[in-house]
């Protein structure tokens, strides 16, 4: 979905998901609606002593569910920025923070495989969040009920801060990994098992409690933002866990190691027709070529671009004319795992090997990572061991 950065916070953007547009006033209806029964129960719970009747009055109903919902979100940034600033503190920049259909989240650019740096950054959140329903709290008790619609809306808005910030705090505790405490678990579990091997145990809870979760979401509570909220969590538990046992099997693996190099690699021109570019396609069983002059790649051809030219046109249009020309190139001593990132993020298929001065050294596709990822689990399945397969250039 399309991102809005609405700001910054100690140099890190605040950014809103356009799922954020719309959870945003849906949030400030629900408590509009619900002012009277809420109320009732901070009044239980808190013994707040607030009156229904003047919070009901007219249009404050609205009011207080927007300034409610604001205040609400706004914590979640909060929560958000402690992590992101322990993670700063520990060498981890942050992409990011952004609101969302489901809360906040804080993108780190790398996860810390340190057990402690992992806990304290987890749990960084939560306390983040109680303490902002603690001087919620402190808020509204200083506030006196003087009985005015004014004094007593504020007293309302605190109290519902105090106890939605610290009900934050409790449920990002719960076990659902990649939630706050299923890192916390992870960080755990991983004093004394490899780290991939924590993983694999937390974003097993995670699962697990995301099914239960989603259950009562949908039989007990009905309540569909519960079990959409399940859906992601289980989502994000297994990519994790899959993403961190990859990480795990390529460690120490170099774009040179499974890159197809430039001795192997068919070239173009720019003057090949498009017509003849598909015929070599289909003779070669690739998608895309580096188009070379004088030795020196200068762009990219692929499927795609042939398939923009209408069959009528192949033969009046080049390799020039459709080629990609804003290569994105690697260093072949590069982690394969940041190689990996590295197409992920610039959303292309493969990627243009290049030493040091800038000579073509191979192609990386993302077929090539998942070939070498399934000969080496492969070959530790069969007891094989991990070989070396680091080559000296």
């Amino acid at each position: 979905m399309r991102r809005f950065r609405i700001g910054r916070a100690f140099g890190i953007p605040i950014q809103l998901d356009l799922t954020f547009l719309l959870v945003l006033p849906l949030f400030a209806w629900i408590i509009g609606t619900q002012i009277e029964q809420t109320a009732g129960l901070l009044n239980d719970s808190l013994g707040a002593g607030l009156d229904p009747a003047v919070l009901t009055g007219g249009s404050l109903v609205w009011v207080l569910g927007v300034v409610a919902a604001v205040g609400l979100f706004t914590g979640v940034v909060l929560h958000e920025l402690g992590h992101s600033l322990v993670a700063i503190r520990f060498g981890f920049p942050i992409d990011s923070i952004t609101l969302w259909l489901f809360g906040g989240v804080a993108q780190l650019t790398e996860m810390p495989e340190d057990w402690r740096q992992e806990l304290a950054i987890a749990v960084a959140g939560p306390v983040v969040s109680v303490a902002l329903g603690a001087l919620s709290y402190v808020a509204f008790a200083v506030l006196p009920g003087t009985g005015s619609a004014a004094v007593e809306s504020a007293r309302f808005v605190f109290a519902y801060l105090a106890v939605m910030n610290v009900a934050l705090a409790a449920f990002n505790m719960l076990p659902g990994f990649p939630m706050d405490g299923g890192r916390v678990l992870r960080a755990l579990l991983a004093r004394t098992r490899p780290y991939a091997r924590a993983t694999e145990i937390a974003a097993e809870v995670g699962k697990v409690f995301a099914i239960l979760l989603g259950l009562f979401g949908l039989f007990v509570a009905g309540n569909i933002f519960l079990a959409g909220l399940a859906f992601f969590i289980y989502v994000g538990a297994a990519g994790e866990a899959r993403e961190t046992t990859m990480r795990a099997d390529l460690e120490g693996v170099q774009v040179r190691d499974v890159m197809t190099p430039a001795a192997h690699v068919t070239t173009v021109t720019p003057r090949v027709s498009v017509r003849e570019l598909i015929e070599t396609m289909f003779r070669e069983r690739h998608t895309g070529y580096p188009v070379e002059v004088n030795g020196e790649v200068v762009g990219l051809v692929t499927l795609e671009d042939a398939r923009a030219v209408r069959d009528v046109e192949r033969d009046a249009y080049t390799v020039g004319d459709v080629m990609t020309t804003e290569l994105v190139t690697v260093a072949p001593e590069l982690d394969v795992m940041d190689a990996l990132s590295e197409l992920q993020d610039n959303s292309v298929g493969r990627l243009v090997v290049t030493d040091a001065a800038g000579e073509f050294q191979g192609l990386l596709t993302r077929s090539d990572i998942m070939t070498a990822l399934s000969i080496l689990r492969s070959s530790e399945d069969a007891g094989l061991g991990r070989s070396p397969r680091r080559t000296e250039s």
